[in-house]
C-alpha cells in the first residue's frame, strides 16, 4: 500500500525525521515540509525567520469577511536528546507496540501533525462563516522565540476569536498553565589565597546568603483555582575555580512558577530585594501565566467535545509546564484558549519519547469538530 504522505501518522513521522532540536534549533526543513502540503491544500502560506534556519509558519485559509477566524498553534522545535541512551533511533519514527517512538514524539510533532491535517480537511469545505490560521512557531523551548517575533510584526498574527495549543495532554483539555520567571543572579567578590580569606571577599558566602533567603520565601498571592499556587526553586549554584582561592565569582539560577494576578516584573523586584543589591540579575525566561474561563461558552464546548470522544470526565485543569499561548494570548486581545494535544505530558523531554500512534488520529477528529463548529460547516 503506497503512504499517505498526508495522513497525521505520516506527517508525524515526517517531521520527527527532521532534526529541530534547540538549541541550535534549525526548524526550516519542518516549516517546509508543512508550507508544501498546506499550499496544496490551499492555504496562504508564509514564513518567517527570526535568524537563519529559525523559522516559524503563518498559513491561513479566509471565510466571512466579519467573523474572527480560530488559530491552532503548536511548535517546530525540540529539546535536545539527552545524556541517556535511547533503545531506539531517537530520530527513527519508529512503530511499536501502538506507539510512536521519537524525539518530539509528544512534545510536539504529533500535535502540529494533526492539526495541519484537520486543518487540510476543513479547507475543503464550502461555506466557511470563519477562516482559519495556523501557527507553527520557532523556538518555543527555550522562552516562546519564535512566538516573540511574529507578535512583533505587523499585521502578522490574526486577531483571532479563539486559541487551540496543541502541547502534549493526551486530548484532554487544558484551561491554562503557569508563567515561567527564570533569573540569573550573580555575585562579585575579590579573589585572594585561600590561607588569608580576610584579604579578599568570598561571592560564595554572598549567593549563599541569598539562596537562604529565597528558601524561606512564600508568595503572597492566593494561587489559582485550577492553577495552584507559584512556586520558587533555585536550580544551580556555581562558585568559584579552585579549593584554595577565595572565590571572587558565584552565579545562582533560579525557577519562578507564576500564576495569573501575579506580575513578573513586580516578581523580579521581590527578587531583588531578598539578593540584595549586589545581585546582578538577568531574565533567562520571562513567560507569563494564562487561564481561560472554563465557563465560557467556547471553552466548555470543547470541554463536551472531549468527554464524548473520549468518554472521560474532564475537570478544568492547567499544565505544569509553558506554551506559546503565554504569549500569543495577549497578542491576539487575550482570547480564549485551550491547550490539547495527543501526546503524553510524562513523556515530554524524556529519553524514548513517544506517542500513542491512536491519539495522534483521535486529535485530528478533535480538531476538525472544534474547527467546523467555529467556521460554522
Amino acid at each position: 500500500m503506497t503512504p499517505d504522505h498526508n495522513s497525521a501518522l505520516q506527517l508525524t513521522q515526517d517531521l520527527i525525521r527532521l532534526r529541530s532540536i534547540n538549541p541550535p534549533g534549525d526548524e526550516q526543513a519542518c516549516a517546509d515540509r508543512l508550507a508544501r502540503s498546506l499550499e496544496a491544500a490551499g492555504f496562504e502560506v508564509a514564513a518567517y525567520s527570526f535568524a537563519e534556519g529559525r523559522t516559524s509558519l503563518v498559513a491561513r485559509i479566509d471565510g466571512a469577511a466579519d467573523a474572527k477566524p480560530i488559530c491552532f498553534t503548536g511548535h517546530l522545535d525540540t529539546v535536545p536528546l539527552g545524556g541517556a541512551p535511547w533503545d531506539r533511533d531517537p530520530l527513527g519514527a519508529e512503530i511499536d507496540g501502538g506507539r510512536l517512538y521519537g524525539r518530539g514524539s509528544s512534545d510536539m510533532k504529533s500535535g502540529v501533525a494533526a492539526m495541519a491535517v484537520a486543518a487540510m480537511e476543513v479547507a475543503k469545505l464550502p461555506g466557511r462563516k470563519a477562516g482559519l490560521v495556523l501557527v507553527f512557531t520557532a523556538g518555543e523551548e527555550t522562552g516562546c522565540d519564535g512566538a516573540r517575533f511574529l507578535a512583533g510584526l505587523e499585521n502578522v498574527l490574526p486577531q483571532a476569536g479563539a486559541l487551540v495549543v496543541g502541547e502534549p495532554t493526551g486530548n484532554d483539555p487544558l484551561i491554562g498553565h503557569k508563567g515561567a520567571l527564570w533569573l540569573q543572579a550573580v555575585f562579585r567578590g575579590v579573589t585572594a589565597h585561600g590561607s588569608m580569606p580576610e584579604l579578599g571577599d568570598n561571592a560564595v558566602y554572598k549567593a549563599a546568603k541569598g539562596v537562604l533567603h529565597l528558601a524561606k520565601h512564600e508568595f503572597k498571592s492566593p494561587g489559582h483555582n485550577q492553577l495552584g499556587r507559584p512556586s520558587l526553586n533555585v536550580g544551580t549554584l556555581h562558585g568559584g575555580l579552585n579549593v584554595n582561592s577565595v572565590p571572587d565569582h558565584a552565579r545562582v539560577q533560579v525557577d519562578i512558577r507564576t500564576v495569573p494576578g501575579q506580575s513578573n516584573e513586580a516578581i523580579l523586584e521581590e527578587i531583588q530585594t531578598l539578593l540584595g543589591e549586589e545581585a546582578e540579575i538577568a531574565r533567562m525566561v520571562d513567560v507569563g501565566a494564562i487561564a481561560s474561563n472554563p465557563h465560557d461558552a467556547w471553552v466548555a464546548s470543547v470541554f463536551e467535545l472531549c468527554e464524548r470522544v473520549t468518554g472521560r470526565r474532564l475537570d478544568p485543569r492547567g499544565a505544569p509546564f509553558f506554551t506559546d499561548a503565554s504569549v500569543l494570548v495577549p497578542a491576539m486581545s487575550q482570547l480564549p484558549a485551550v491547550i490539547l494535544g495527543p501526546g503524553e505530558t510524562a513523556m515530554a523531554h524524556k529519553t524514548n519519547e513517544y506517542c500513542e500512534v491512536a491519539k495522534i488520529e483521535e486529535a485530528v477528529g478533535l480538531y476538525t469538530e472544534i474547527a467546523r463548529s467555529w467556521m460554522g460547516l
